[in-house]
């Protein structure tokens, strides 16, 4: 047997039924050693059987022999030797070739432990003729039925083994996985809550002080300059105006990772770079998500600064809409562009994919195209959200949102 294989004994765990059955071995072999001992005619009979038992007790403590199958060949063809000389002495060494079988079959490849019983087979019926016994059935089928009883034994152990393998390894499999998708619905939902609280707190809290600030600063106006009142109005104020600095900063270190580090046009450019390692120059592959399309990426119109949950919003949208591509679509371009126009800000994603109808889309219980959180999110800033396609035209997916008062290019 290979050692290599998870099946030879230096690499197969040592269960309770293996120390139980290796047990059985040896005190079978014992057993048999101390009958041929006793019953042998001569004294060489008993020099032999001790030699035969010291050659086998000595293999079964050294680590070699169930480390390497050239140890355990040799150790094997030397215990063979031994049984041989003992066979020659006395027929009652016969029934130590059923001990024999197990342990060829155990140590070696089935390319030489099948015909290793063979062999041992024939010896004993060689021997049992040659000491001088009568021929009948009996003296073929014991042998003969010994070492089928074994190869049927030892290859049937062997089969379970390896399903029982195959089966643990599944369930090993089976808990990776089931922990990795318990660890990213909990990196989702975390991300999810992340926006959440973001979006509360840019539409509740820091709208709520920009209103506060902008109304006292009316107030600031129509008071004299020298009222004690007008003292404490600009004070609020600029409590105000520091409340809400402190709120964005909220707002930002609750947005996603991928805007920490820059704007959102940054964000959906390093979206349609290939993996690891630098983008190419031309197209790049959407390399976010594994092998598919290649993917442009272009921003029209002058950049403004967007709110946080635009940014979210947008990107997002973005995620779903070339994730869709990549698994559905099998397409072999798409173009990102986000455009900044006079009151809005677009976003488009186009494909040259197979295409769908847009009417038969329903929601599923895995999510889908995804296409109904896209709209979620576009109308829950007051945008827009549309999709445009046909069986074997591409798939448009456009967002367009309304620009905030005060961020209009």
């Amino acid at each position: 047997m290979d050692p290599r294989s998870p099946l030879h004994p230096a690499r197969r765990p040592l269960t309770p039924v293996l120390r139980a059955l290796r047990l059985c071995l040896h005190v079978l072999m014992a057993g048999l050693l101390v009958l041929a001992a006793v019953r042998a005619d001569s004294a060489a009979g008993t020099v032999m059987a001790a030699v035969m038992g010291a050659v086998y007790a000595a293999g079964s403590y050294l680590p070699s022999v169930r480390s390497s199958q050239r140890a355990a060949g040799a150790w094997l063809a030397v215990l063979g030797a031994s049984w041989l000389a003992l066979l020659w002495l006395t027929p009652e060494a016969l029934w130590l070739a059923f001990p024999l079988y197990f342990l060829q079959l155990h140590l070696l490849s089935t390319r030489w432990s099948l015909p290793a019983v063979a062999l041992t087979a024939a010896a004993a019926i060689l021997s049992y003729v040659g000491h001088g016994a009568a021929l009948n059935p009996g003296v073929f089928i014991g042998p003969l039925l010994g070492a089928a009883v074994a190869v049927a034994t030892v290859l049937g152990y062997h089969a379970l083994y390896r399903e029982s393998e195959r089966r643990r390894r599944l369930i090993e499999e089976l808990i990776e996985t089931r922990a990795e998708l318990a660890a990213a619905e909990r990196h989702a939902g975390t991300l999810a809550e992340r926006e959440r609280l973001a979006r509360e707190i840019h539409d509740t809290l820091a709208q709520g002080l920009s209103s506060i600030q902008l109304l006292l600063r009316a107030a600031e106006r129509v008071l004299p300059a020298d009222s004690p009142a007008a003292g404490h109005i600009g004070r609020a104020r600029e409590a105000a105006q520091d409340n809400l600095a402190e709120a964005r900063r909220f707002v930002r270190a609750l947005s996603p990772p991928d805007l920490e580090h820059g704007s959102l046009a940054a964000a959906l450019e390093r979206l349609c770079e290939p993996g690891p390692g630098p983008a190419p120059e031309g197209p790049a592959d959407a390399g976010a998500y594994g092998p598919g399309p290649r993917v442009r990426f272009s921003v029209s119109g002058t950049p403004v600064e967007l709110p946080t949950p635009y940014e979210v919003a947008l990107l997002r949208i973005a995620q779903s809409a070339l994730a869709n591509t990549v698994r559905h679509a099998s397409a072999s371009r798409a173009e990102i562009t986000l455009s900044f126009m006079d009151a809005s800000v677009t976003l488009d994603v186009v494909d040259d994919g197979r295409g769908f109808d847009p009417a038969s889309v329903r929601p599923s219980s895995d999510g889908g195209f995804g296409l109904p959180a896209m709209r979620s999110r576009a109308e829950s800033l007051g945008g827009t959200f549309t999709v445009e396609s046909a069986p074997g035209q591409g798939t448009a997916v456009a967002v367009a949102l309304p620009l905030p008062t005060g961020a209009s290019a």
